[in-house]
């Protein structure tokens, strides 16, 4: 409770028809070999001499399965760059992760010149990494750890598969095996917060209601409050903190709030650990000639505490 204050043959036919062959065979020597002019055939080889040895298959140059096996691996790599949304990212992530781990694999089964078989080792753990890395960040967006392509580009840009792959690939073709891998842009993880209080959307403030909230969470949080699905008052709380909000219209709202880190606010939405609340009751703000409407919300489950709330899809969250 959150608190509210106010495929078979016959083998014996071939043995006879083998030995009926043989007879004709001996029957013509026999009869030709006293015609005048006649040469006897050469005399057959046996056929382990008369076989050569079939030639052993040639190896394949170490830098040709070098760039065999890292070519599907930046095809993945331009998915990511072209994603343009958190589920498309998500896809190309999953194509990634398969390509890096059977280039892994590949290069563990291949030869690599002694010369260079520091940086062939490094190569091959680091897209195991590079693997391992992107799967968790497939992970944190299904827990809504990260909720924007922003945020899951930041992540998976602090890979360490990330890094020592490129590095392992740089040492090669200085060594004579050229192949790069092309890391798209990833940019880096923000924290960005409004002041506490600050207005997402500020409705009209002619009125006398008055709305405090307290944000005893572990998140930021954004408090909306709607007139069926649209947003009138929206305000940002910090974690930790306490804003009020005056000037509030008579009338009855619909509660909700969004926690999270790193406030987008083009696209009014946290990019990291999101989640989407609505309180089960509304508030109604109504003023008489002696009184006006007072409210405070605490963002935080509390023992023995008077609302109740329910967690709900992003998609059904109002826009503030």
């Amino acid at each position: 409770m959150h608190d509210v204050g106010g495929s078979s043959y016959s083998s014996r036919s071939s043995w006879h028809s083998a030995a009926a062959l043989a007879g004709a065979v001996l029957l013509l020597s026999g009869c030709s070999s006293g015609l005048p002019g006649y040469h006897p055939p050469p005399a057959r080889t046996s056929g382990a001499a008369a076989s050569s040895a079939a030639p052993s298959p040639t190896a394949v140059p170490y830098g040709t399965t070098l760039v065999q096996l890292i070519a599907p691996v930046n095809t993945a790599m331009a998915e990511i760059a072209g994603a343009g949304s958190l589920d498309a990212l998500a896809g190309a992530m999953t194509d990634v992760q398969s390509a890096a781990s059977a280039a892994a694999t590949g290069l563990q089964n291949a030869d690599a010149p002694a010369a260079v078989a520091d940086a062939h080792r490094q190569l091959y753990v680091g897209l195991d990494q590079l693997a391992t890395d992107l799967g968790q960040v497939q992970t944190d967006i299904t827990d809504n750890k990260v909720c924007a392509t922003s945020s899951a580009l930041a992540e998976a840009g602090q890979s360490q598969g990330l890094k020592d792959v490129p590095a392992a690939l740089a040492t090669l073709s200085t060594a004579g095996y050229p192949a790069t891998l092309t890391v798209p842009p990833t940019g880096a993880p923000q924290h960005r917060a409004l002041d506490n209080g600050s207005f997402v959307r500020e409705g009209e403030r002619d009125g006398l209601g008055e709305l405090t909230v307290e944000n005893g969470g572990d998140a930021d949080a954004v408090l909306t409050l709607t007139h069926g699905t649209d947003a009138v008052y929206s305000f940002y709380v910090l974690k930790g903190q306490t804003a009020k909000v005056t000037g509030i219209r008579d009338g009855q709202y619909d509660v909700y709030f969004a926690g999270g880190f790193d406030w987008d606010a083009a696209s009014k939405r946290f990019t990291q650990s999101c989640a989407f609340t609505k309180f089960d009751d509304g508030l109604n703000f109504n003023t008489t000639d002696s009184t006006y409407s007072t409210w405070k919300l605490t963002l935080q489950p509390v023992a023995g505490g008077n609302a109740s709330t329910t967690d709900i899809p992003e998609g059904s969250f109002p826009v503030p």
